[in-house]
């Protein structure tokens, strides 16, 4: 069967064996025999290759055929993620919720990646992050932290993102508050009786105002797949940027690659979303004072620019007792979150014990009275 385009596989030169990347290296190790390769011009952030792309002509689908491919994926049933397939691959398990998925018909033409952050942590690294999260979760059943611990092989996978870049200028309107005091006469409680006081009493003075802020954003970061709810990708956050490298397909031999499902459009209104946050925050700084109303901000875009990117995360999902459980870790960092398990037999013995201590305690405080 011949091989897709967009098809890479990487022979052993001993063996012959598939190679796979080593996390925090820039080397090919085979699995199978040992024998290591370096990866050919593994490069860094600011080459000619890791360029930004026009964002109005990706809206109008008028980027030029090189930053464009044909995919083959499996798409998850439950979850939604978007798997790239190699060879004559049909169906295999969701590294996200552990779903059985079959190959989509056809294909999907991409926006090729322009960096990737190669994964930094091990598997056997990330696995030892999961088990000390685990631990540290209060009333989580001890046999699915055992059964983490010793289970199945956790996935690395590259997860989609777009990065956006903008020079933006907003022009505001709307009111300072500055603060004054006055003295004013109030009644107050004191022992039961009503007494009247002179008291300070804090007035807000309100004046209009205006003005205009600038800020340049570089590289907006928006998750472009709907597998993983927005707690677990906020929770693995912050990524190093800086350690984005020219997008070579070497960086994934071994791993999984998930294909984006939000689509451009959408992520730059995410994006935008974002931008109009710090740039409201910007023009309260601008505003000043002590209290600011923000009645309107019109902000012009310019330079926009977007870059789709990889980066590394290790996935794990579980079945334990009935039930599944999903966790990630930041490939790079090795931050972790998870669906939160709960262990019913622990939660009813600490709900036991706690009573025991309550009676006891207000036991020996009625034997002080008598």
């Amino acid at each position: 069967m011949a091989r897709a385009p967009n098809e890479h596989h990487y022979p052993c030169e001993s063996c012959g064996a598939d190679l796979r990347f080593a996390p925090g290296e820039t080397r090919l190790v085979c699995s199978h025999c040992g024998h290591v390769q370096d990866i050919p011009r593994a490069t860094g952030r600011g080459t000619a290759r890791l360029v930004e792309l026009d964002l109005a002509a990706a809206l109008r689908a008028d980027l030029p055929d090189l930053e464009v491919e044909e995919h083959r994926t499996l798409t998850c049933p439950n979850c939604g993620s978007s798997i790239a397939m190699d060879g004559a691959i049909h169906a295999s398990e969701c590294p996200f919720c552990a779903t059985p998925v079959v190959a989509d018909t056809g294909t999907r033409r991409l926006i090729k990646p322009q960096g990737v952050v190669p994964f930094v942590l091990a598997e056997t690294e990330a696995r030892a992050a999961l088990g000390r999260w685990m631990r540290g979760l209060w009333f989580a059943p001890s046999g699915l932290t055992e059964y983490a611990r010793r289970g199945r092989k956790m996935t690395g996978v590259y997860a989609p993102y777009w990065t956006f870049d903008a020079a933006t200028q907003s022009q505001y309107q709307g009111q300072r508050g500055d603060y004054y005091y006055v003295t004013e006469s109030v009644m107050v409680q004191v022992k039961g009786h009503s007494e009247r006081r002179q008291q300070q009493v804090r007035k807000v003075r309100w004046h209009r105002v205006g003005g205009r802020v600038a800020r340049a954003f570089d590289d907006v970061l928006i998750y472009a797949a709907r597998s993983l709810p927005t707690r677990f990708v906020d929770a693995l956050r912050p990524w190093d940027l800086a350690q984005l490298r020219d997008y070579r397909p070497d960086y994934l031999a071994g791993f999984e690659a998930e294909g984006y499902t939000v689509e451009l459009r959408e992520s730059h209104y995410l994006a935008r979303a974002e931008m109009a946050h710090v740039i409201a925050t910007d023009v309260r700084r601008d505003i000043g004072g002590d209290e600011q109303r923000v009645e309107r901000i019109d902000t012009e875009y310019s330079d926009e620019t977007f870059k789709h990117v990889l980066l590394p995360i290790w996935t794990a999902a579980y079945k334990y007792r009935g039930r599944s459980f999903r966790f990630v870790v930041n490939g790079q960092t090795g931050a972790v979150q998870g669906e939160r398990p709960w262990s019913a037999w622990k939660i009813g013995f600490a709900l036991v014990l706690a009573a025991i201590v309550i009676g006891v305690a207000i036991y020996f405080g009625q034997q002080q009275q008598m």
